[in-house]
């Protein structure tokens, strides 16, 4: 870790763009900013149903779409049309998902919410549906959601934009600052509660920087031994973990720490972690074009990596954290592996789905696991079915069949989460 006492000609750069952090712009496009906005605000007036509890929603992209399914019934509560490869991000306000669609990050209204009184909430519904509100962006990438903001970044300028999640509905009022890196490229970025944000640094060709700004944009530490970085997650204590070709970086206690993998050529590209466990957990490739069985612990208290073995490969975005920070790895074998973090074993094996593997295009459709309200749902495009899996029974709770094939999966809650933080946006190497 090094810290540098003058900034460097990139951090200049950056540093020029700053100003533009301290102050909201707009957010809609091609000139729809009222109507973008007066669209939500209409949606969010209609008469809602309350509700008892909390009533998790999921959605998946297919080829031609994307559809909302209620979490508890597997039923489909919305059929929404849009064309292209399509990517679905949570907002971290529980109830909205940011679309990583042509022009922007478009948001979708997952149709369930909770609204705080005093020592307890009222939880309400409504029909889904595909906002209006798009916010612009030439080639939309990663969306990190955390301690109360949306961060999403524009793979194809560098420009990163913060969007308050309680206020996403409001369309341009929504957004509360904006930076653009130095040079586009493929990136991430994602903001702690005390305004001190991470961002990556890089070009369209090659990335290996990573950059900590404090509250007023000014940079505070950096590295620039992270190639290919990639992926974000937060654990425990806000410990940030970003992903690179030969291991990983830690920003914790205000420092910057490189964690090296065993192996010369020893990937982390995505990550997964939970704000009550200081352990993130992460894939590993040997090789660019291994079918792996491994993956990392990373430990942010000791800045350490250990490696566990698998029964079998899986793919990359098979990947979560059960409802008492458990590893979740759905393997080609079709089994869900369970992993204690602390130990570094594999638990449990959950039959799940038909034996798979991965194809050579990451766009294709596979199966994808995600945890909503402790609950790992797994989409199977095979037989066009998705299962929910009661990780602490180990068994499958409920299946249902699907008229597509379901691809892209994310999930929201239907409550309040006023820390949310994940970050499902991968890519093996664009």
């Amino acid at each position: 870790m090094h810290t540098r006492p003058a900034p460097s000609l990139r951090a200049v750069a950056l540093a020029a763009t700053l100003p533009l952090f301290l102050a909201a712009g707009c957010a809609s496009s091609d000139g729809e900013d009222d109507a973008a906005s007066s669209t939500s605000k209409a949606a969010a007036t209609e008469e809602p149903t309350e509700a008892g509890a909390s009533a998790p929603r999921l959605a998946f992209t297919y080829d031609g779409g994307i559809q909302v399914l209620d979490a508890t019934t597997l039923e489909v509560l919305a059929d929404e049309p849009l064309e292209g490869f399509n990517r679905l991000n949570p907002a971290g306000d529980g109830r909205h998902f940011l679309v990583s669609t042509q022009g922007g990050f478009r948001l979708l209204d997952g149709g369930a919410w909770a609204e705080p009184h005093g020592d307890h909430s009222h939880y309400y519904t409504a029909d889904p549906r595909l906002t209006d509100v798009l916010f612009d962006a030439e080639k939309p990438g990663h969306v990190v959601a955390h301690a109360g903001h949306a961060v999403l970044f524009d793979d194809g300028t560098g420009e990163i934009t913060v969007l308050e999640s309680a206020e996403l509905a409001e369309g341009d009022d929504a957004e509360v600052g904006s930076l653009t890196t130095p040079e586009a490229h493929h990136g991430v970025a994602v903001q702690l509660e005390d305004g001190t944000m991470l961002v990556s640094d890089g070009t369209e060709d090659e990335r290996s920087g990573v950059r900590i700004l404090d509250a007023d944009g000014q940079e505070i530490t950096a590295r620039d031994d992270c190639p290919a970085v990639h992926g974000e997650t937060v654990a425990a204590g806000e410990a940030i973990v970003i992903g690179c070709q030969d291991g990983a970086v830690l920003y914790a206690g205000g420092e910057l720490t490189k964690i090296q993998s065993p192996d010369a050529y020893g990937r982390i590209g995505n990550q997964f972690g939970t704000e009550d466990s200081p352990i993130v957990l992460g894939d590993y490739e040997r090789s660019e074009d291994d079918r792996s069985s491994t993956v990392a612990l990373i430990d942010t208290t000791t800045a350490s990596l250990r490696l566990v073995d698998l029964p079998a490969p899986y793919w990359y975005q098979s990947f979560d954290r059960g409802p008492n920070g458990e590893g979740l790895v759905l393997t080609y074998d079709g089994n869900l592996q369970v992993i204690d973090v602390v130990t570094g074993t594999v638990t449990r094996s959950i039959p799940v789905t038909g034996p798979w593997e991965e194809s050579d295009d990451w766009q294709d459709p596979h199966p994808q696991v995600v945890v909503v309200d402790g609950m790992a749902y797994v989409t199977e495009p095979a037989t066009r079915e998705i299962h929910a899996v009661d990780v602490e029974a180990g068994e499958v709770w409920k299946s249902a069949g699907l008229e597509v094939v379901p691809n892209e999966l994310a999930g929201v809650s239907g409550d309040v989460e006023e820390h949310a933080e994940h970050e499902h946006e991968g890519e093996h190497d664009e």
